[in-house]
């Protein structure tokens, strides 16, 4: 047994894949050993979901070979997961099941442990929902079930924050730490690898082997890559240095050369050869951008007094005051649905508050970034959107020919024909923000301007926020981002409460610990209820009134119906459907609160009557 340990689980060596004349990697080599959490990073189009592919057998190499241990079982979650219309959750799982069966001498007994496990370690309390009706949220979670069903010993996951809330989030992550299946997680959210990565793998061209490999979570990574780069630019400054002598003595002319032995000629050129190679490893393209200010000099540039705003029958949120000034960068958090994209539109004057009022300061100029990015035309070409009258892009009041534009932005010049619909997620994202940079700003209000940037992006990003004069109203599920960026955190629940905070880490906490005491208060009802059940196993008293007495006969089983009435309440108000229409959502709601209003009145008479019989 301990022999068919040894070895890494999966084994890369040489691995090479190009597509047409646009080249991915090459010579890649990695292992993924026992005990790995590990986080594979890389800028946009580095090939990190293709090496994902290539390693679970899903696509094949042009160069090298993958080795995997016998008998591994390996699962892999996408960044895309389709679900058929009328497949419900339960429906998603067996089908997996089904096409990768478990062995033993009763599969059907282990089919039904590994439903029932599953179901529970992902928390699906209504296996029968269809899957197509749930929310983002939950179906990336429906996604990371199907492949736990199959009990992998290795994990591959691919952008699996995507779409995830904070619970969400909390819950992947306590997933990955608690399990012992082994996990290749490629991921742009630094704080989930932070907390969750044992190795970090970078996958870059600059690398001489194509990859920068380190142990520890993504914060010794960071330190790991600035020693290598600048261990590269000493290098090519050395080389540089070294060439240039060498050079001087080449030009001198065949007399002076004849003096020295061949072999320095030939030491030269290796030497400007190997300049040539560590020049353009180093030769690092990335976004390079600023948010354009406007230096308005005006403490108060936008000052939100008491606002309030209810959608479908419930208050997002209520009493919300602060005031924007130049260098304020105000972060909203909560859970998906809290109502922050909502607050950016009250703001930015898209809707009105149903109370309170929101002022501005005389010809306040504000750059809104849009979640649902519907000011992209598919059909629109990357040239036009970034200069829709001719070939210059007017930036600080000079112009800038719209190809070095387009390069700033990370993007090629013969990209420039492409439709806007056929860029990458990350590519759309940066054409977007390069479209609002141009426009100079008081406010930016940013909603999720982080979804599908790369690591490099993110950190211009950031930096680019940091240095911006006017204030910022940031919505992001880049935790590391909004932690670096924010200077006060307004957090959402959804139900009309706010809490201001000073920074990202105390939010977090204390949304924690709500949660705790929520939990809490839930189970010390739950043994209210036994020992109330309890109780009600004793002998009834008799010297009751005759209608009392009828009451008391009946009004445990009263209690039982309404409490099941109110758990079908419950899960109707929580059905993703529902949560999406404003009417329907009013209703349940209504529904909701009525039925626990009818248990609380039944267990007020309980106690009454068990009152009276002790005083008997």
């Amino acid at each position: 047994m301990a022999d068919a340990q040894i070895g890494p689980m999966i084994a890369a060596r040489g691995l090479g894949k190009a597509y047409g004349a646009q080249g991915l990697f090459e010579n890649v080599s990695l292992g993924i050993n026992d005990g790995d959490r590990l986080g594979v990073i890389g800028p946009n189009g580095a090939g990190k979901s293709t090496l994902l592919r290539i390693l679970v057998g899903d696509e094949r190499p042009d160069t090298g070979t993958v080795a995997t241990r016998k008998g591994t079982r390996v699962a892999f979650v996408p960044q895309e997961h389709p679900f058929s219309d009328q497949e419900t959750v339960e429906d998603v799982l067996r089908a997996e099941l089904a096409r990768t069966p478990p062995h033993g001498p009763d599969p059907t007994s282990v089919i039904e442990a590994r439903l029932a496990e599953t179901l529970g370690r992902v928390g699906f309390s209504d296996r029968t929902q269809r899957a197509v009706t749930l929310s983002g949220g939950w179906q990336k979670r429906l996604a990371i079930a199907r492949a736990l069903v199959t009990a992998p010993d290795v994990l591959m996951l691919d952008e699996p924050t995507n779409h995830l809330d904070l619970p969400g989030l909390a819950w992947l992550e306590d997933l990955l730490r608690r399990s012992r299946f082994v996990a290749l997680l490629v991921s742009h959210d630094r704080w989930f690898l932070q907390n969750v990565a044992t190795r970090i793998v970078e996958l870059n061209r600059i690398y001489p082997s194509g990859t920068l490999a380190n142990d520890g979570p993504y914060g010794a990574f960071v330190e790991a890559r600035a020693a290598y780069l600048e261990g590269q630019a000493r290098m090519q400054e050395t080389l540089a240095n070294q060439v240039r002598r060498e050079t001087e003595w080449l030009r001198r002319g065949p007399k002076a050369r004849a003096t020295k032995a061949r072999y320095r000629v030939d030491a030269a050129h290796r030497l400007i050869d190997a300049l040539d190679v560590v020049s353009a490893r180093n030769e690092v393209v990335e976004a390079k951008f600023d948010f354009t200010g406007t230096e308005r000099r005006t403490r108060r540039l936008l000052v939100a007094k008491d606002i309030a705003k209810e959608m479908g029958g419930r208050t997002l949120f209520d009493g919300v005051s602060f005031v924007l000034s130049p260098g304020t960068r105000l972060g909203l958090v909560g859970v998906n649905g809290s109502g922050k994209t909502t607050l950016l539109r009250v703001l930015q004057g898209e809707l009105q508050p149903d109370a309170g009022h929101v002022e501005t300061a005389p010809d306040l100029r504000v750059v809104y970034f849009d979640q649902r990015r519907e000011t992209l035309p598919p059909g629109l070409t990357l040239q036009r959107a970034f200069a829709p009258d001719g070939d210059a892009v007017p930036y600080r009041g000079q112009e800038i020919h719209v190809a070095s534009w387009a390069q700033r932005f990370g993007f090629r010049k013969d990209q420039l024909t492409t439709p806007v619909g056929d860029l990458s997620g990350g590519e759309q994202a940066r054409v977007l923000i390069a479209r609002l940079v141009v426009r100079p700003a008081d406010v930016l209000l940013l909603d999720e301007p982080t979804n599908d940037l790369d690591l490099q992006t993110l950190e211009v990003l950031e930096d680019s926020l940091l240095d911006f004069p006017g204030a910022v109203v940031l919505v992001t599920h880049d935790r590391y981002l909004m932690d670096s960026v924010s200077t006060a955190i307004l957090g959402l629940d959804g139900q009309g409460k706010i809490s201001f905070n000073g920074d990202y880490l105390q939010w977090e906490e204390a949304w924690k610990e709500a949660r705790r005491r929520e939990s809490a208060a839930e189970q010390a009802a739950q043994e209210t209820r036994r020992d109330l059940a309890a109780r009600a196993d004793k002998p009834k008293p008799k010297r009751l009134t005759y209608l009392e007495q009828k009451d008391w006969e009946t009004i445990e089983a009263r209690i039982h119906d309404a409490e099941a009435d109110l758990a079908r309440q419950e899960a109707t108000l929580h059905d993703p459907v529902i949560a999406s229409n404003a009417a329907r959502l009013g209703t349940a709601a209504d529904a909701t609160d009525k039925a626990r209003g009818i248990v609380e009145e039944l267990y007020q008479r309980w106690a009454e009557l068990e009152e009276k019989l002790r005083a008997q």
